[in-house]
């Protein structure tokens, strides 16, 4: 079993969101960070890592995406306000 991660870049507080998962959070925020993911993220500026939920099983990670994938984006703001109400850039404590 490998641990996955459901996540949210912004491009700004209250901004373009993007929802993505992932295996390995940290290396993932830095790839949003620098640009180096071609598409939604980069062409809308989706560079802060502002919510992000662990699961024991990217399989699970998936199931999650999915669900969220289909939310209003008014659901999503609010994941991010409960736990990230300042919409701190969250990869600096992944680094820590």
């Amino acid at each position: 079993m490998q641990p996955g991660y459901v996540y949210l870049m912004a491009s700004q507080p209250n901004g373009t969101i993007y929802l993505g998962v992932t295996s390995n959070i940290a290396q993932r925020a830095y790839q949003h960070r620098r640009g180096l993911i071609e598409g939604f993220s980069k062409k809308h500026g989706c560079t802060l890592l502002v919510w992000y939920e662990q699961h024991d099983d990217i399989q699970d990670a998936r199931v999650r995406e999915c669900q969220m994938k289909s939310w209003k984006r008014a659901w999503k703001l609010r994941l991010v306000e409960e736990r990230n109400p300042q919409w701190r850039d969250l990869f600096d404590e992944l680094m820590r």
